[in-house]
């Protein structure tokens, strides 16, 4: 998986993260990521996805995560809660990337930005998901 990718999602989640917590508008937070964050080994077209798809299509990964989760969608932290949204949007839209990349990408998220147990409960999330959006790539393994 190209490093331009993982340095867009990595991003991505900083991004999506302080929308969840501004509600600011996403051009405005497009705009100054652009401005004040180390962009130029970013894939900066997969950062704009990212950042304008997965709060566009919200309810309907809400509504694949929820019944997934052990707990109510706003109790999950914050920081979580914005990788889960992002892995299913990819694991949804991005048949390209192959699930246990998106899955693995996800958890080094978790690891990097997350809690302390964050990345075991992503995984197990994520891997749930897959099994719904992905069940032929999943059991073709």
């Amino acid at each position: 998986m190209s490093k331009a990718r993982s340095r867009a999602r990595q991003r991505a989640v900083q991004a999506l993260y302080q929308w969840q917590l501004t509600a600011q508008n996403l051009g405005e937070i497009e705009t100054q990521f652009l401005e004040e964050r180390e962009m130029g080994k970013a894939d900066l077209e997969f950062f704009h996805e990212l950042l304008h798809e997965v709060p566009a299509r919200l309810d309907e990964l809400d509504g694949l995560l929820t019944p997934l989760l052990d707990r109510p969608l706003p109790q999950v932290d914050p920081v979580e809660r914005a990788i889960l949204r992002m892995g299913c949007y990819e694991l949804k839209f991005h048949l390209d990337t192959p699930y246990r990349v998106v899955i693995n990408e996800a958890v080094e998220l978790a690891k990097m930005f997350g809690g302390e147990q964050g990345h075991k409960y992503v995984n197990s999330v994520l891997d749930k998901v897959a099994r719904q959006v992905r069940a032929v790539e999943v059991k073709a393994r």
